[in-house]
């Protein structure tokens, strides 16, 4: 029979500012709180200062030692920091990480039989070029004893190229938090900001690869063609990885295209958790031409604000917009994306957008997807006792 009482779930993050994963834990965390599960979020802390909002649950900061310059002793480290961190936990019934780091740590206290199991949900993969990362991904995804998934594309990647049965969990949106009603801190914001232009695109994720920022750049440019007093917002940007080669590129080529940063090209870097829904509302439109995501939870977060979307034309996007809810560019082609960019800040097409992508919200709640992480579980739990 499967337990009735309360689990005691400890959920694993590689950081405390705010990136898809984290997100992602910490919404999770909130909602199996709300279900009555007592659970205790473990992150690592590079700055100290903690999360920026208060959760109902516990949580344990781990301190980060300062990055060292090569990127495998940089991971070599954090893991060993959270195996360090897990040596003193209590028990859990369930160990869940959101990322390769943590699900390394876990795998590792298996082994020594310190914990009975591993959760692990991959967001996306990657594609590292170091032999220790790919190693390091590797084992964090065959290794744990059960894989969740956010997504068809990367459900299917998991079975084609691991031979791995994922379960897919669902991503979620909270519509109290992220909406399009203003609350009279927008005008403060954009003095903050310096957001003077019209109409006003704006980005989440920072500058690197696989949000394509050069490529959104470059439409970005041609977009000013038509719409001089326009303004690309590129907001975010904490990472575990140091992509400078790629910034230095987007910053010649800025210069190259002659769009002035600080005026037409706005970088405010991390904003505050409590900036940021004003920030949507600040915006005309939400580009996001990304090349690999593992969902696009700031998609949700932009709709949720009243937004009309420019999103690339692959899954996991073409998985629950149509193109009547979000326009679908290519994003290899800079001009694709500029003509996006300048459809959904028409008036007609812009409402229209709006107006259809609002039915998307009412399936992604954090709540449902809670459900199904308990389902999952339970699953587990029962497996193991048999």
């Amino acid at each position: 029979m499967m337990p009735t009482r309360p689990l005691r779930i400890a959920l694993l993050t590689y950081a405390t500012k705010p990136r898809g994963s984290v997100v992602h834990t910490l919404e999770l965390a909130i909602a199996l709180t709300e279900l009555g599960h007592q659970v205790c979020v473990y992150a690592l802390d590079k700055d100290g200062q903690g999360f920026e909002r208060s959760l109902p649950c516990a949580v344990r900061l781990i301190p980060a030692q300062p990055a060292p310059p090569d990127v495998d002793r940089l991971i070599h480290q954090r893991i060993h920091e959270f195996v360090q961190a897990l040596e003193q936990a209590p028990a859990y019934d369930i160990y869940h990480a959101q990322d390769c780091i943590g699900a390394n740590a876990l795998v590792q206290q298996r082994e020594r039989g310190h914990i009975p199991h591993v959760v692990r949900t991959v967001h996306h993969i990657e594609d590292y070029t170091s032999p220790y990362l790919q190693q390091c991904q590797d084992r964090s995804i065959r290794a744990p004893d059960l894989c969740l998934c956010v997504s068809d594309r990367w459900q299917q990647a998991l079975a084609t190229d691991y031979g791995i049965t994922a379960p897919r969990v669902l991503n979620g949106v909270d519509t109290t938090r992220f909406t399009a009603v203003p609350t009279g801190q927008e005008a403060n914001l954009k003095a903050t900001y310096g957001l003077s232009g019209s109409p006003i695109y704006l980005t989440i994720g920072g500058i690197e690869p696989r949000k394509n920022s050069i490529h959104l750049l470059r439409a970005f440019a041609q977009v000013l063609a038509h719409q001089p007093q326009a303004q690309l917002v590129i907001a975010g940007g904490a990472t575990l990885f140091d992509y400078q080669p790629y910034r230095e590129e987007f910053f010649r080529v800025a210069e190259a295209l002659a769009i002035p940063v600080g005026r037409s090209l706005i970088l405010p870097g991390v904003i505050p958790e409590t900036a940021l829904p004003v920030l949507y509302r600040c915006a005309d439109a939400f580009c996001f031409p990304s090349l690999k995501e593992g969902w696009g939870l700031v998609v949700l977060e932009a709709i949720a604000a009243g937004l009309p979307i420019v999103v690339s034309d692959q899954p996991p996007f073409t998985e629950f917009l149509a193109p009547s809810q979000a326009i679908w560019v290519n994003p290899n082609v800079p001009t694709a994306i500029a003509q996006g960019m300048l459809a959904a800040t028409q008036p007609e097409t812009a409402i229209a957008l709006i107006q259809a992508s609002q039915s998307v919200l009412a399936q992604y709640s954090w709540r449902r997807s809670a459900q199904f992480h308990i389902d999952h579980y339970h699953k587990l739990l029962g497996q193991s006792r048999d």
